[in-house]
Parts: structure tokens; C-alpha cells; sequence
């Protein structure tokens, strides 16, 4: 597996400048790294990837006019796609959470896609970053489920409406909501670190023209992934904040 990774270019080029500075800082906070990997590929991957979000959100948004046309169509149709979701799956509160919910479906498509550009990678085929957007989730949901139900009445649904059966349903409670971020974690990773794993292998076989039908259908994949992550994402939110409502209801 090691021999068919190599360092990318621009991961090197970055290193060979700011790797010495930040070696050094960190040696005299006791933590010695090696300056040729100081800034790990997937750390400036994550970088690259906010860049060309924001970069181009922020021209899209510029100069907004009532009657939307050209890249302000495009922004408004991403934005109603993940207000759409959020509306059929949590109701009208849904939208409150667009800026979470869109922020981390256009972050994993991104970075999905970085790496069909030549001398990139996919920032999602490395655990670290699948694991940091899951337990991004996974945070976020509870606290909005504890801010919106207040904490007691929270923690309450995880014990069950049948007091005699809480001991047996709070541990099943606990480990299935601890297994939402594990889960969430290694499907987006393993899908991602497979596919350019196999674009990898093939292209070492015959390069330029072998891997163009893998690398379409891996435009497909990423596409695919992203939005498992954020459906899963809208009903684990939806199951935390709109419980109290379906408890009035049944009674």
C-alpha cells in the first residue's frame, strides 16, 4: 500500500518553506516533528478546499439581484437543494440549521472531488478528516437536541417511555448514538480512500486513457457520498430536536 502513495508537489513545496518555522515552534513547545512533514497532505488539502469555497461563494454572492441569473442561480439552487432537505425531514424549524448542514455537504463533495485533480487528493481519503466532520456532527445534533428540549427532558429519551425497561434500553441508546460518528467516519473514508486507490493502481498500469471511465464514475461516488453524509446528518438532527413534538403528539 505505502509503495503506491508518494508525496504530492505542492505538499513538499509548502513543507520545504513553513516546514522549518513550525518544527522549530513546536520543538520549543517540547513536541519534535520532522520539518519535511511538518503540514500533513491532508491538513493542506482542507485548506485548499476552504479556499475555493470561500473564494467562490464570495464572488457568486457578490452584486445579488432580485431576478437571479448566471452564478447566482447556481448559488441559490445549492442553497434551496439543502433547504429542501432540511424542510422534508426536520419541517419548517429545519432551516436554522442550513449553515451546518450546507457548510458540511459542500466541504465533503470538495473534497471528494479534489482528488480527480492531477497532483491533489481527496482530503476524505484520510480518517482524520471523515472522523473530524462525523464528530463534527455528532456534537452539533445533541446540542441542538439539548437547546431545544432543555437537557433533562434530552437525556430522558434515552432511558425509553417505560421506566422498567431503561436499564436495558439506555446502554443500546448510548451505543447507538456512539456509533453514529464511527459509522458516518469510515463509509466516507473507506469509500473515497478505495476509489483513488483504484485510479491509482490503474493509472500505474496505462496511464491518461484507463482511468477516464473510473475517474467519471468516481465524479458520480463523491457526489453519492456527500449526500449520504448529509441525509444521515438532517435525521440524526431531526430525531434530537423534533422529539419532544412526536411525545406531545402521542399523547
Amino acid at each position: 500500500m505505502e509503495d503506491l502513495e508518494h508525496g504530492l508537489f505542492i505538499v513538499t513545496l509548502v513543507n520545504r518553506f513553513l516546514g522549518p518555522p513550525i518544527a522549530s515552534f513546536m520543538a520549543q513547545l517540547g513536541r519534535p516533528i520532522n520539518p519535511e512533514n511538518a503540514i500533513p497532505d491532508y491538513i493542506l488539502m482542507s485548506f485548499i478546499v476552504m479556499v475555493v469555497l470561500i473564494a467562490v461563494f464570495g464572488l457568486a454572492s457578490r452584486r445579488l439581484e432580485i431576478i437571479p441569473k448566471g452564478k447566482q442561480n447556481l448559488l441559490e439552487a445549492i442553497i434551496e437543494f439543502f433547504e429542501g432537505l432540511l424542510l422534508d425531514i426536520i419541517g419548517p424549524e429545519g432551516k436554522k440549521y442550513l449553515p451546518l448542514v450546507g457548510t458540511i455537504g459542500l466541504f465533503i463533495l470538495t473534497s471528494n472531488l479534489l482528488g480527480l485533480v492531477p497532483g491533489l487528493m481527496s482530503p476524505t481519503s484520510k480518517l482524520n478528516v471523515t472522523a473530524a466532520c462525523a464528530l463534527t456532527v455528532f456534537i452539533y445534533y445533541h446540542w441542538q437536541g439539548m437547546k431545544t428540549q432543555g437537557v433533562l427532558r434530552y437525556l430522558r429519551h434515552f432511558t425509553g417511555p417505560i421506566p422498567l425497561l431503561a436499564p436495558l434500553l439506555l446502554p443500546i441508546e448510548i451505543i447507538s448514538h456512539f456509533s453514529r460518528p464511527i459509522s458516518l467516519s469510515i463509509r466516507l473514508f473507506g469509500n473515497i480512500f478505495a476509489e483513488e486507490l483504484l485510479i491509482v493502481v490503474i493509472a500505474s498500469i496505462i496511464p491518461f486513457v484507463l482511468p477516464l471511465p473510473f475517474m467519471a464514475i468516481s465524479i458520480f461516488t463523491a457526489a453519492i457520498q456527500a449526500f449520504v453524509f448529509v441525509l444521515l446528518t438532517c435525521i440524526y438532527l431531526a430525531g434530537a430536536v423534533t422529539h419532544e413534538e412526536e411525545a406531545h403528539g402521542k399523547e
